[in-house]
């Protein structure tokens, strides 16, 4: 498959899963239940979940674009599936219901996922296009520390 059909399809498939993931949230960061939480002090402003994941997702598909191109295995699609359902999973454990030590398990597994993409597929044409995990690998290590502060401190 060439690259922009599978740029789209991977667009619209991780936006979808936000998508997915922000309609199971329920009233997410507004309720009162997370807003009456102690959270991390470094916890970002409301509006920078939204910037990051459209970032993160852009960057993502683009990634996946290039790894699909090269590379064709069931074992990697799911390696992709488990990856999409762990993070819709995540904001239904955390937001709608509550079970924030779940929540915990479920985005470690994810990050784990990532982590293995950026060091499992690494031949030469992909190099230098793994390294647009990053913002998600970051960006993963900091949800996993807010959601463990919570833990610790609710």
């Amino acid at each position: 498959m060439k690259f922009v059909p599978l740029l789209i399809l991977f667009l619209v498939i991780n936006f979808g899963s936000l998508a997915v993931g922000s309609w199971l949230t329920g009233n997410g960061a507004t309720s009162s239940w997370y807003v009456d939480l102690n959270k991390a002090p470094w916890t970002p402003p409301g509006w920078v979940f939204g910037a990051a994941w459209t970032l993160i997702m852009i960057c993502f598909s683009v990634y996946l674009s290039y790894l699909f191109k090269d590379y064709k295995s069931s074992f990697l699609i799911g390696v992709f599936s488990l990856q999409v359902i762990l993070n819709i999973a995540w904001n239904y454990l955390f937001f709608n219901q509550h079970l924030i030590l779940f929540a915990l398990i479920t985005i470690v597994f994810l990050t784990l996922i990532i982590f293995y993409l950026f060091f499992t597929y690494r031949m030469d044409a992909l190099n230098s296009w793994r390294y647009l995990l990053v913002p998600y690998m970051i960006w993963l290590c900091i949800a996993t520390s807010l959601n463990l502060y919570i833990i610790l401190y609710n």
